[in-house]
């Protein structure tokens, strides 16, 4: 099986690789591929996915059911024209399983490697108890204190404790054990919302990045969707602070309206689908597994939704010891 699928070896300078996967608010993955269409940046490798991920599910779409896609992991490159570093920009569709996630950082750092890369970037996300329409703080953390220095004139927060999770934090950790310099850029995003794509967090870390690296992004279409999907928030709040009993409710049609846009905003991530289906696979083999599914439940906000099936599990196992 091929390790790294190779389309093309482009020539680049001193470049930075900027890493994203889904996480919460989908702050590191709507910034990176935002990032990478603004910039009109080529695709060059992939990863397989086949090492990587299985399939959990059939997809049914206008009533026929099939399997669904597997997951990209692409790389893409950008020429630099008017600065010292081009980029490489590596986004995937969805989180490895973490018990791969050594070999599977490996072939990221394998291209990092070959195109002798100057510094990691990633993106994260960081819930805070902010309202959804204040300008999110960007904080950052890096791989040693000269990076924290040469940040802080950009009016960021330096993470003094604390961690990043998953692969968009777990990734800059393995890169700096393997060599790399690198840091992170979380944009602050509201602790009820997590579930909710984040467009404004995006723009905070890009905004961030590009005056790091002193590269034009064109933000319109980036701010934009942050003012339809904070529209619809503040719509549904209000709504629910008012009640429809109040004179002038929203219309029937309204409220059905808002219910739907938000019903699309609220899922959860695919990634994070994928690792608590894996979970319920586990704990149903090995009751302990249950509690680190009740922490991913908790931390998402999303215990209610699989609360049958969770306590499920503890039925299920009460009868095979019983």
């Amino acid at each position: 099986m091929e390790v790294i699928k190779m389309i093309k070896k482009p020539r680049l300078k001193n470049p930075y690789l900027i890493v994203a996967w889904p996480g919460m608010g989908e702050v590191a993955f709507k910034a990176a591929t935002y990032l990478a269409d603004k910039l009109k940046a080529e695709e060059f490798a992939q990863i397989p996915p086949e090492e990587f991920f299985y399939l959990m599910e059939s997809v049914v779409k206008a009533g026929v059911l099939s399997l669904p896609e597997a997951p990209q992991s692409k790389f893409y490159y950008w020429k630099n024209k008017a600065g010292e570093n081009d980029l490489i920009i590596f986004i995937s569709d969805s989180q490895p399983d973490l018990v791969k996630a050594e070999e599977y950082s490996r072939r990221i750092i394998q291209v990092a490697r070959t195109f002798k890369v100057k510094m990691v970037v990633s993106f994260a996300a960081m819930p805070q108890a902010i309202d959804h329409n204040q300008q999110p703080n960007v904080w950052f953390s890096s791989t040693n204190n000269e990076i924290n220095n040469n940040l802080k004139p950009y009016n960021l927060h330096p993470l003094s404790e604390g961690q990043v999770s998953g692969m968009n934090g777990l990734f800059l950790g393995i890169a700096k054990r393997e060599g790399f310099n690198g840091f992170c850029l979380l944009g602050e995003i509201p602790l009820y919302t997590i579930q909710i794509e984040n467009p404004r967090a995006s723009y905070a870390v890009l905004e961030a990045l590009s005056r790091i690296l002193k590269i034009q992004i064109d933000f319109h279409d980036l701010n934009e969707q942050t003012s339809f999907i904070e529209n619809q928030i503040n719509s549904l709040l209000e709504y629910l602070k008012l009640g429809p009993s109040t004179p002038g409710p929203i219309s029937e049609d309204e409220i059905e309206k808002i219910k739907k846009s938000l019903s699309q905003l609220t899922k959860l991530p695919i990634s994070i689908k994928e690792k608590i289906e894996k979970l319920f696979v586990q704990a149903n083999g090995d009751i302990a597994k249950a509690q680190e599914l009740k922490i991913i439940l908790d931390k998402w906000n999303a215990y209610k939704e699989y609360e049958d099936r969770f306590l499920d599990l503890f039925k299920k196992n009460k009868d095979k010891n019983n």
